[in-house]
């Protein structure tokens, strides 16, 4: 069975136009422990040579750039600074979140700017195989044409399980909710190494677990409680929700489309609000073995509080025993 078939995009965010060009200098403020981060404090703007548009999402555009004197390739997510406060806030939540966060399963951060007329730009390290989502189709299309197997599927989708379940719990032990976990927020390597990125609507709880806005992210991928905290959440778990968007993703890894709705259906809010509150949860097929279709039930539990979190997750069978070589 193929990993990954053809399937729809599912994302209402609008790409935004691609921001002037300016040229100040990064203030870099500590981030982490790495060498990679101590060479990026001299970076300069003018430093970089821009050579493609990576994607736009939450706000902004990124770019892979390159290191003029090292050759060194980046990231450069350029955020275009609203006059609205809200907006503005929520750059810097993300930058915030960015500056404080040192998991080899979370996207690296080397240093932050605000510049002249109210932009930012956020020097990341890169990904060089793309999103998760397109790196599988690359895959998929480099097996001499050959389909993969149901346990050849499930045997990729554990790796990135794992690493995903080790970003998870690394951010929820730090009070942080990604809230926007999808296909095309998971980034990879050519040597199969996945990490979480894009932080612009996740949130760092601080004094209490309530403060917690249910209506950002991207709906397709929002568990039930955050439509409906009445009839889902009688006992909230907030981290709950980063536990259902993960299940969606490895289903709709798996299954090549969306699993809550038809291939061929288009989806709006309400449709997918209907699908995901009214609905039954979706299932594998038949073809999937028990332990994976057993992971995916406890990550999609309508209530939240009987999802697993993701330490408990990481302790399941589908997982537990897969060992990660991993670049520090």
């Amino acid at each position: 069975m193929a990993l990954v078939r053809e399937r729809r995009q599912i994302n209402l965010r609008l790409p935004l136009p691609e921001p002037s060009e300016r040229r100040p200098r990064f203030p870099f403020a500590g981030v982490g422990h790495s060498s990679s981060a101590a060479a990026a404090a001299a970076f300069a703007i003018s430093d970089f040579e821009k050579l493609r548009v990576l994607g736009h999402g939450n706000g902004g555009t990124v770019y892979e750039v390159r290191h003029k004197r090292t050759a060194t390739a980046y990231a450069l997510k350029v955020v275009h600074g609203d006059s609205d406060p809200a907006v503005r806030r929520q750059i810097h939540r993300e930058i915030s979140i960015l500056r404080c966060t040192d998991s080899p399963h979370v996207i690296k951060c080397h240093g932050t700017v605000e510049m002249p007329g109210g932009d930012f730009a956020i020097l990341m390290e890169f990904m060089d195989g793309g999103t998760l989502d397109n790196f599988l189709k690359k895959s998929e299309k480099s097996e001499k044409s050959e389909k993969f197997s149901a346990s050849a599927a499930e045997s990729s989708l554990a790796r990135i399980a794992k690493q995903v379940l080790l970003g998870l719990d690394y951010l929820h032990s730090h009070k942080i909710i990604h809230r926007d976990l999808k296909p095309s927020n998971l980034l990879v390597n050519q040597d199969g190494e996945v990490k979480i990125a894009d932080f612009g609507v996740s949130k760092m709880l601080c004094r209490t677990l309530d403060s917690c806005n249910s209506y950002v992210g991207t709906c397709a991928y929002m568990s039930p409680e955050r439509f409906d905290t009445e009839t889902y959440g009688a006992n909230y778990d907030v981290y709950a929700g980063d536990i259902w968007s993960l299940g969606l993703t490895l289903m709709e890894l798996y299954l090549g489309h969306f699993p809550l709705l038809p291939p061929e259906q288009r989806p709006d809010w309400a449709t997918l609000m209907c699908a995901i509150c009214f609905g039954e949860p979706p299932s594998l097929p038949e073809e999937a073995s028990g332990v994976f279709r057993d992971f995916i039930g406890r990550c999609l539990q309508k209530e939240s509080s009987e999802r697993w979190s993701a330490q408990q997750l990481l302790q399941h069978p589908f997982v537990r025993d897969i060992e990660l070589k991993l670049q520090q």
